[in-house]
């Protein structure tokens, strides 16, 4: 077999090199490759055996577990696309992506298929739903097929396939508004699977920890680049962040990646000893990770090299940092991947001078193919590159379509990114611009917070006022408002200082894909309209004048 250009191939072509190799685990039951890619190759028998045709949609609503990464592979062998949904998300969430993407065949459990039945039958593509486990069904559509039926099929070759055909369609998560299907092809997987494994330095040797849900873009990656290195994955569904040091330890992980509030949490317990000894790197993706976060976890991996990354949804991936760069500019994002180019743009479409913010516009073989079914959201984020643009020549003829990130970033004079906020969380206030993100640095900073969050509240005045929300730190009952604020206006000009601190329990409430809700927190504990009376007890109210 040729090198991997589809995204099945990840998959195929280790288990013809090293089929003995251990591709997956789950407990304490593990697959070799070879075991995965007879089971990938029965699936997608299975969908042809049923009439699925080129580019129809394969939902997948489960837990971490041999089944899903069968599924999702599978479908992409068949030449189907597979729609992975975070199994935390309630039956009307689910139903309004299997509608959104008229998903033609369902892979659940009986028990989660049992709470969908009544949003299933407002699903009319809808055809076939494949249970994990026998089950009953009081529909008479769609049609119930156990796994086990689905792959005896055994014969039947998938639909042709290139590389540039959909892969697969991740929805982002939204606490406003619906979510949005991203159109990813077997090039963009393929391709951010040899980027990330080219930087990471994975190799068969590596063990990786897949922790993040395997709807979420940073999740899946976790499958596709140990699966291009021929490396191996352990599936973990975790309830707390023991389950995690425990899973480090247990299966000698070579490999994690996580979002912020997960490392802050692992930061704040205490670690039994020799539990981060084999990990070669641990990877940050889905924002910033506070100084004393990493401080921390540094401490605890001696031997692991901190790897700082950003990416989103829309692009697979996109910057990192190098890990012999992170004590010189540990606030930066890095530069562009393997790969990949990072513009930074002005409105007009020239580029940013040095320390000039500006929007960040990822180019190259990772942009996405755009929002499903959304042409006015995709013509927004998925724009042509200027003339002007660096890569572009006078000659070229067709366009060449780029990611506009909505992210407000500056490029130092080293080439070096730092990301400074998303356009549309940015606080305006007393006629400043201010990064939720960076407000959230500084009371990191303090110890005196355990998670926190940032964001904007509109005020006749001032036009927005600061607000935080925060739990308190580890081993403590309450914030020490008095103390924290002491420190703002220490550490921050006047017109950043929060004008209200509001005391939550841990952990913050997190989107589907494990960030810290902002939007939701920001709807919950704005104050705008809130009566005196009514305001939560724990606000505190600073001066103004700072």
């Amino acid at each position: 077999m040729p090198d991997s250009s589809l995204l099945h191939e990840l998959i195929g072509v280790t288990a013809e090199r090293s089929p003995q190799a251990r591709s997956l685990s789950v407990g304490t039951s593990s697959w070799s490759y070879a075991e995965l890619y007879d089971n990938v190759c029965r699936f997608a028998a299975g969908l042809v055996g049923l009439g699925l045709a080129r580019s129809d949609r394969i939902g997948i609503y489960l837990e971490k577990r041999f089944e899903t990464v069968v599924a999702s592979f599978g479908a992409a062998a068949a030449g189907c696309v597979f729609v992975p949904i975070n199994p935390i998300l309630k039956a009307e969430q689910v139903g309004y992506i299997l509608r959104d993407c008229d998903v033609r065949l369902l892979v659940t459990t009986a028990d989660r298929h049992g709470g969908l039945v009544p949003e299933l039958s407002r699903c009319p593509s809808l055809g076939h739903v494949v249970l994990t486990e026998p089950g009953t069904s009081p529909l008479s559509r769609p049609s119930l097929l156990s796994w086990h039926d689905l792959l005896g099929a055994r014969q039947g070759s998938g639909h042709r396939v290139i590389d540039v055909d959909m892969a697969a369609i991740l929805y982002t998560s939204g606490s406003t508004g619906k979510p949005k299907g991203v159109v990813l092809s077997h090039r963009n997987m393929v391709a951010g699977a040899k980027s990330v494994a080219s930087y990471l330095g994975n190799d068969a040797n590596d063990t990786l920890l897949a922790a993040l849900p395997l709807s979420f873009d940073a999740g899946f990656s976790q499958l596709t680049t140990a699966f291009h290195a021929g490396a191996s994955v352990v599936l973990l569904n975790y309830l707390l962040p023991r389950d995690v040091l425990k899973a480090l330890h247990r299966e000698r992980v070579t490999g994690l990646t996580a979002v912020p509030p997960l490392y802050i949490q692992l930061a704040q317990i205490d670690w039994p000893t020799g539990t981060g000894d084999s990990l070669r790197y641990f990877a940050n993706t889905g924002g910033r990770m506070p100084r004393d976060t990493l401080t921390a976890l540094r401490e605890r991996m001696p031997k692991a090299k901190p790897y700082l990354m950003y990416g989103l949804t829309e692009a697979f991936r996109s910057t990192y940092l190098p890990p012999e760069e992170v004590d010189r500019r540990p606030d930066s994002i890095g530069k562009a991947i393997p790969n990949a180019e990072i513009l930074v743009l002005r409105q007009n479409g020239t580029e940013c001078a040095a320390d000039e913010p500006g929007e960040l516009v990822h180019r190259g073989a990772l942009v996405a193919m755009g929002y499903w079914n959304d042409p006015e959201k995709t013509a927004e984020r998925y724009r042509p590159l200027p003339h002007e643009a660096p890569g572009r020549a006078t000659g070229l003829r067709l366009p060449e379509i780029a990611v506009f990130s909505g992210d407000t970033v500056r490029r130092d004079a080293e080439g070096f990114l730092y990301f400074i906020g998303r356009r549309d969380e940015m606080i305006k206030t007393s006629g400043y611009r201010v990064s939720p993100t960076e407000v959230e640095e500084v009371l990191y900073a303090t110890g005196l917070v355990g998670e926190c969050a940032a964001f904007g509240v509109a005020d006749d005045v001032l036009g927005q006022t600061i607000e935080v929300v925060a739990t308190p730190p580890a081993e403590a009952d309450d914030l020490d408002t008095t103390a924290l604020l002491a420190q703002c206006r220490a550490l921050m000009p006047t017109y950043m200082v929060p004008a209200r601190l509001h005391q939550a329990a841990a952990p913050l409430p997190r989107n589907p894909n494990g960030k810290i809700d902002r939007k939701l927190l920001a709807q919950t504990f704005s104050v705008l309209e809130t009566p005196e009376a009514d305001r939560p007890r724990d606000v505190r109210e600073p001066d103004r004048a700072g």
